[in-house]
Parts: structure tokens; sequence; C-alpha cells
């Protein structure tokens, strides 16, 4: 079992930055893929960005350009690198893990808020 924690969620003005991050209670290094999601009032909660254990990347169309996701295996960590942020960018943002294969599991964390205000 692993347990993902996330950090550095909080309030900023339209433009501004924010810098997110998953910290692993575990070795990250056989996670396949690792993403963060987020989910506003009302909505769904959607895929934001994604990165595999070899490091490819995928987007939202929504974020790309001003979102970067980024992991560490030594640290066991996954940021999320967020710029020039919008207020529909507001929600509730979700660190995932994933391990594929026989015994396929999935990981969530408890997930932060980040509010950006007009």
């Amino acid at each position: 079992q692993v347990q993902l924690v996330e950090s550095g969620g909080g309030l900023v003005q339209a433009g501004g930055s924010l810098r997110l991050s998953c910290a692993a209670s575990k070795n990250i290094f056989d996670i396949n893929r690792m993403a963060w999601y987020r989910q506003a009032p009302g909505k769904q909660r959607e895929l934001v960005a994604l990165i595999t254990a070899g490091g490819s990347t995928n987007y939202a169309d929504s974020v790309k350009g001003r979102f970067t996701i980024s992991r560490d295996n030594a640290k066991n960590t996954v940021t999320l690198q967020m710029n020039s942020l919008k207020p529909e960018d507001t929600a509730v943002y979700y660190c995932k893990g994933d391990v594929f294969g026989a015994s396929r599991r999935e990981y969530w964390g408890q997930g932060t808020q980040v509010t950006v205000s007009s």
C-alpha cells in the first residue's frame, strides 16, 4: 500500500503560480504512471497531467504550455508546476498513482485546494 500526500495548494491571483507536490510513502519507481487530477465544484474529476515511469508526459489541452509535471524517483515525489493560473483552474487537485499488470492497483491522495481569484 502506498500513501500519497499532496501539498502546495492555496489562494493565488490570476496570472500567478503555484507548485504542488505529491509525496509517496514508498518508492514510486515501481508505479507505472503518476498523475494529477482536479475536480471543480459541480464538475467531474478530470485528468490534468500524467507522467510515466519512463518520463513521458501528457497534458490536458486546457493546461498545455502552462503546467509542467515532473517526478523525482529518488525523493518519491511528483510535482506540478502551475504558471499563468486562471480562475477556471480553481479546483481540488489530487495526486494519483497507477500500477499496471497482473496486480493492478491505484492510489489516490486526499487532495489539495487551489483557488485562483480574478
